[in-house]
């Protein structure tokens, strides 16, 4: 259901955190989804179910941007993306139920145990992904049935999350590359455009089943389209694995953060 929310004063600094977080998002290859429904409930006092279905239409623009100016600059890897995003349909639409099922403290309390999760897995990956590039390892080099089967579990694990959480579901998608041996020149966009297809997948069906707030979506997409042009210009001018790799750990800790507060609060 499509509404919108008597303006607030403090909704101005929403077009900020869009700003802040289209750039890290299209540095790292998420949507930047996941920043989204912790800053509604934490700081904005948005019910759960609200935040979920309004942060996937606010990563939309964001996904959309970003992807393009990825594909100009040929971040893409087209083939993975097809199986990655067939996967993660099914289980976008599938994640989307399943948010109906919980109420608004379980959902928040599943959001912070996934929050957890995602930062171990954020550390797991920057390791991972500086050995891939030390050893210099190239994707085709994989069976195409491992390829297949490898895309498809993890671009359906990307669309559950995104539909439940209303978060990008990024990071079963990046781990997934990371273990195909990807090259990372290729990742970050890769990622970028198979989140997209989650994105719009999911948001399909909490159209249907959830409540999207459209006076917070107009704030947050005034500000995530100027940062998502700007994430990938930004990125072509620093040294990727070195500096990106420090962003993850970053992101990663300030996750951890966020999903304590919102276990305990």
């Amino acid at each position: 259901m499509l509404f919108w929310s008597e303006f607030q004063q403090s909704y101005l600094w929403l077009p900020l955190v869009g700003v802040m977080v289209g750039v890290l998002a299209t540095m790292i290859g998420s949507g930047g989804g996941f920043f989204f429904p912790l800053i509604l409930m934490l700081f904005f006092g948005t019910p759960s179910h609200v935040a979920v279905a309004t942060s996937l239409a606010a990563t939309l623009p964001l996904c959309i941007v970003g992807s393009v100016v990825h594909y100009r600059r040929g971040n893409i890897y087209f083939r993975l993306v097809v199986i990655f995003g067939i996967a993660g349909v099914a289980g976008a639409v599938a994640g989307a139920g399943i948010t109906r099922l919980l109420n608004t403290e379980q959902l928040k309390i599943a959001f912070g145990l996934y929050s957890l999760l995602l930062a171990g897995i954020i550390f797991f990956n920057n390791r991972k992904r500086r050995k891939l590039n030390h050893q210099n390892k190239e994707l085709g080099n994989m069976p195409k049935s491992k390829r297949l089967a490898l895309s498809s579990a993890y671009g359906f694990a990307g669309g559950i999350i995104s539909g439940i959480f209303g978060t990008s579901g990024a990071a079963p998608v990046l781990a997934g590359l990371v273990a195909m041996n990807t090259p990372l020149r290729l990742v970050v966009g890769t990622s970028l455009a198979v989140v997209f297809i989650n994105t719009v997948s999911a948001l399909g069906g909490h159209a249907l089943l959830g409540e999207i707030d459209l006076t917070l979506v107009l704030f947050l997409t005034a500000g995530t389209v100027a940062g998502a042009a700007a994430g990938p210009r930004l990125l072509g001018k620093i040294k990727l694995e070195r500096s990106e790799g420090n962003i993850r750990q970053w992101f990663a800790l300030i996750i951890l953060i966020f999903g304590l507060i919102l276990i305990f609060a």
